[in-house]
């Protein structure tokens, strides 16, 4: 499978995008009010209880620290400017809360790597709010590079550089992962490897045979799998891959050895809190929330039901994968245009995408994490409901560890609708316009339900509260704005600019 050439105004429009992308990210990070993303409390003094040197206890039995129940205090109470160092809360708030910190059923990776961003920035010498920005600007800056690799993976499949600039544009669309990008969080990591393992993937069965592209797939698929178990339906996918890439090249035996030294690589590297959780806990995954949401049995006359299941879990995934940030996901960019959204993406992937054509194999490879994950959470979601009444882990979030696959699969799905190289040009520039929209209408949804009492537009009064309780001075949102803007509307123009897309080839 071929591709056409890297021109230098691809190279120039793709870094654009991406530096865009990564502002996109700080917006959001500096915009949406501290403690106001998902578990962002819990994630947080996770991080910070292994800066102090607390260790990874057992799960379930890391509580909230009173320094932090503190903090929320002083946010509720008044100004940025009378708000403690960390050391200070640390020092008039010792001991924790009642309030269970559930992140220890998961991997200590992402939290050892948070307690180093904390350490270098010497976090107890910082505003309490401004240690918990160090974290979201490294988050964002992991998750930034999703908009190279949905180009490179999207380019590498529909050989396509005007379809690539588009799937990088794509990530805009979804104003959820922007917020939860930008956010304390473990799906930071998680997002990036989730991403690398796709485009190396991709790039593996459409023709990439190197043993190197091989071991980056396994080391990939290691730390992925080191830091959350959302990272797990990774393992059948990569088995999956390796099995099939190169069929009629390599043989059944040659490509059933290279896929156990890519799960081999993966498991050295990734397995070790897994094997310990079944040594230790005889489970693969621990519950961080027994003692919160124990089970219970359905009061009398009561039982679960299908149609209320699906119910709660299509509109609570769909809300939350496509825009409902916020601590208990209560700002949503609107049901209907979320559920708009799903229809419009699910019709055109079963309709399209999936038909006969050069990218079938892969597409139909690429599929099967998306689908991995689906299945995950709804395991999940369906085990909750049976044994605690409650229709839980219905979060769209949960699905970003295959967002850069999704996207690549829905290219090809929307590349085949027009008949023609203008009708497909036409598609682009409509694509390209209206994902940045819907991203710019779910980030001043959120602004104005945080800082302008949910009205919009912004008003003095907005403003004035932004700058009397945000993290940074409002000067520094319009700034940010203001170039996330010119980098999206530079990449807009290179993807309508015609003869963007050359027909010279390379070699895979």
């Amino acid at each position: 499978m071929t591709a056409p050439p890297l021109a230098r105004r691809e190279r120039v429009a793709i870094a654009v995008l991406t530096a865009a992308f990564g502002l996109w990210l700080v917006l959001w990070a500096v915009v949406v009010p501290p403690f106001q993303a998902p578990d962002e409390t819990a994630h947080f003094g996770a991080a910070v209880h292994v800066a102090t040197g607390g260790g990874w206890p057992a799960p379930g039995t890391l509580h909230v620290s009173n320094a932090l129940v503190a903090a929320q205090a002083e946010q509720a109470a008044g100004p940025s400017s009378t708000w403690s160092t960390m050391s200070e809360l640390l020092a008039a708030n010792p001991g924790d809360s009642a309030t269970v910190d559930q992140m220890t059923q998961h991997p200590p990776t992402a939290y050892v790597l948070d307690a180093a961003v904390l350490r270098i920035v010497h976090f107890g010498s910082l505003r309490w709010d401004h240690a918990l920005l160090a974290l979201r600007l490294f988050d964002a800056v992991l998750v930034a590079p999703l908009a190279l690799l949905a180009w490179a993976t999207v380019r590498r499949l529909t050989r396509s550089p005007r379809a690539a600039l588009v799937g990088g544009l794509a990530l805009f669309a979804t104003p959820q992962l922007a917020s939860i990008g930008a956010s304390v969080t473990n799906d930071a990591p998680v997002m990036l490897f989730g991403g690398v393992v796709v485009w190396l993937a991709t790039r593996l069965l459409t023709g990439d045979l190197r043993r190197r592209t091989l071991v980056a797939l396994g080391v990939a698929l290691g730390l992925l799998v080191s830091l959350k178990a959302t990272g797990l339906p990774a393992i059948p996918f990569v088995a999956l891959v390796v099995l099939v890439a190169g069929a009629g090249t390599l043989s059944l035996g040659v490509r059933a050895l290279r896929a156990l030294g890519a799960l081999a690589i993966g498991g050295v590297l990734g397995g070790w809190w897994w094997l310990r959780n079944l040594l230790v806990y005889h489970v693969l995954q621990t519950d961080g929330y027994s003692s919160m949401r124990p089970p219970r049995a359905f009061p009398p006359g009561e039982h679960p039901t299908v149609g209320h299941f699906l119910d709660v879990a299509w509109g609570t995934v769909a809300r939350t994968f496509w825009g409902s940030p916020g601590m208990r996901a209560q700002v949503s960019i609107g049901d209907l245009l979320t559920a708009v959204l799903t229809v419009v993406t699910l019709v055109v992937v079963v309709v399209w995408a999936f038909r006969r054509g050069p990218e079938r194999t892969a597409v139909v490879c690429l599929a099967v994490f998306p689908a991995l994950l689906v299945a995950l959470q709804m395991q999940n979601s369906v085990e909750s409901y049976l044994t605690t009444t409650e229709v839980a882990a219905t979060q769209g979030r949960y699905y970003f560890p295959g967002i850069v696959a999704l996207i690549a699969i829905s290219a090809v799905a929307w590349r085949r609708i027009p008949r023609s190289t203008g009708g497909r040009r036409a598609l682009a520039v409509g694509i390209a316009v209206a994902a940045p929209v819907v991203g710019l209408y779910g980030l001043s949804v959120v602004a104005s339900w945080f800082w302008n009492a949910a009205r919009f537009p912004v008003t003095a009064a907005g403003i004035a509260r932004f700058e009397a309780s945000g993290t940074v001075p409002f000067a520094a949102v319009v700034v940010l704005a203001v170039l996330v803007a010119a980098g999206l509307v530079l990449t807009v123009t290179a993807v309508a600019r015609r003869g963007f897309t050359t027909q010279r080839a390379f070699r895979p």
